[in-house]
């Protein structure tokens, strides 16, 4: 390998690149460049070449005919052909969070190929555990890591039980408290922004996403996302960021922005709901009846846990919600002839 392909491949690896991507790529596709899309619009992309490729920043892509912007998420990696920048093929995802909704069939694409999914609340009335583990379960769900991030802790005396509230939600979960706006916030955040390292921020609007990722790059107010606050009445946010995008952050990492969520539909998450409660699903094999719902049914490991007080029944009131919603929004599996499967039978 000559010293300019040492260059390109570190350049490569410093935008996220991997041997994951690079075992995709095929003999007739050395002459493409390997690009990272930068935003999503309803009729463009933008996506951003390794350095010393192309221009600095973001560039238009030309989609193929009949191509859908809908397609692609911030974060997946493509080929590009250098001169024309018509967008051949897209790479298979490492990771991918997505978001299934009420009054849509398909699932909107948040984000992709991401390392660690900051969930984003803050120390007042907005941090919400039945909401934070609506988040968690999409982060398992799309194989990454999910830390909590607590901001506007210099606006309490103690940040201290939010933290602690927020760590119960899962086990080995990180959490880690700051103030968005300064300094030591990015040095807080530093162990999962190195280089090469992608994290997604995610959370309501007003929690703080924009002041962080503005601090994470290193930039003022002005030259970075615009910034909104949370009503102090209602602890209800404003919307300040309207798209999803990849921005460099301090360290050699990456961040994806995400808009606010009003809600946040569980569908398709089984195993991500198993890993968020899993001392429920540790309990379930002990139960009399394979099936058992945890409600009513005799010889109940899980309720009788709760009667214990080793389980909070909260905790598995939420459990059976998310359970339940993820069974209507997830489409039931089929056998060859149209059968539905059956999932169990009581012992």
């Amino acid at each position: 390998m000559s010293h300019s392909d040492d260059i390109y491949s570190a350049a490569l690896a410093a935008l996220g690149w991997s041997p994951f991507f690079e075992d995709q790529l095929t003999p007739e596709e050395e002459a493409l460049t390997p690009m990272r899309i930068a935003t999503v619009h309803r009729a463009r992309l933008t996506a951003v070449a390794p350095d010393g490729v192309g221009p600095d920043g973001p560039v238009r892509l030309q989609l193929q005919h009949l191509a859908s912007t809908s397609d692609y998420a911030v974060g997946d990696w493509v080929l590009v052909e250098p001169d024309t920048r018509l967008l051949v093929r897209r790479l298979d995802r490492k990771a991918l969070l997505e978001r299934h909704s009420e009054d849509s069939r398909r699932a909107q694409l948040i984000a992709a190929n991401i390392d660690t999914l900051f969930i984003v609340t803050s120390c007042n009335d907005d941090l919400n555990p039945a909401r934070l583990e609506r988040y968690l379960a999409l982060a398992n769900e799309a194989g990454t890591t999910p830390v909590i991030v607590l901001t506007k802790a210099d606006k309490v005396d103690d940040p201290a039980p939010f933290c602690a509230q927020a760590a119960e939600l899962q086990r080995g979960l990180e959490v880690v408290a700051l103030n968005a706006k300064a300094p030591d916030a990015a040095q807080i955040l530093a162990p999962w922004c190195g280089a090469g390292q992608t994290v997604a921020l995610v959370g309501s609007s007003g929690v703080g996403k924009s002041s962080l990722l503005n601090t994470l790059s290193g930039k003022s107010a002005d030259e970075g996302q615009a910034t909104g606050s949370i009503r102090e009445a209602d602890a209800k946010g404003r919307h300040t960021t309207t798209s999803r995008s990849l921005h460099p952050v301090q360290g050699g990492g990456w961040a994806i922005d995400t808009p606010g969520m009003r809600s946040l539909q569980v569908s398709h998450t089984a195993t991500g709901l198993d890993m968020l409660f899993a001392e429920i699903t540790e309990l379930a094999p002990h139960c009399r009846f394979r099936d058992c719902t945890h409600a009513h049914e005799p010889g109940c490991a899980v309720q009788a846990a709760v009667a214990d007080g080793t389980l909070d029944p909260a905790r598995l009131q939420r459990w059976r919600k998310l359970q339940d919603e993820n069974r209507a929004n997830t489409p039931v599996a089929t056998g060859p002839r149209g059968n539905k499967i059956t999932r169990g039978k009581r012992r």
